[in-house]
């Protein structure tokens, strides 16, 4: 996880992301969350996340980026990208 530099979650539920992000101990200055502005937007949450942290500044060229995402069911996918 120190490898990381920016945890881009599925913006579903903040309390849920701050219990996964504590529990695999990644610190919360390494989470974005935009989730209290927009609320769950299923499967666009993380590109959005995404884009408005590119535009915000928060992921530099080389930057290892965590992207989580999950729907109905068992459905789930996440990958590290280096940007």
């Amino acid at each position: 996880m120190n490898d990381v530099d920016l945890f881009i979650p599925h913006q579903a539920n903040a309390r849920i992301i701050d219990a996964a992000a504590r529990r695999i101990g990644i610190p919360l200055e390494k989470v974005y969350l935009n989730v209290d502005r927009y609320g769950n937007m299923s499967a666009a949450s993380t590109i959005v996340a995404l884009c408005e942290a590119v535009q915000a500044g928060r992921i530099r060229k080389g930057d290892h980026v965590l992207l989580v995402a999950f729907g109905a069911g068992l459905t789930w996918g996440s990958l590290v990208i280096r940007w």
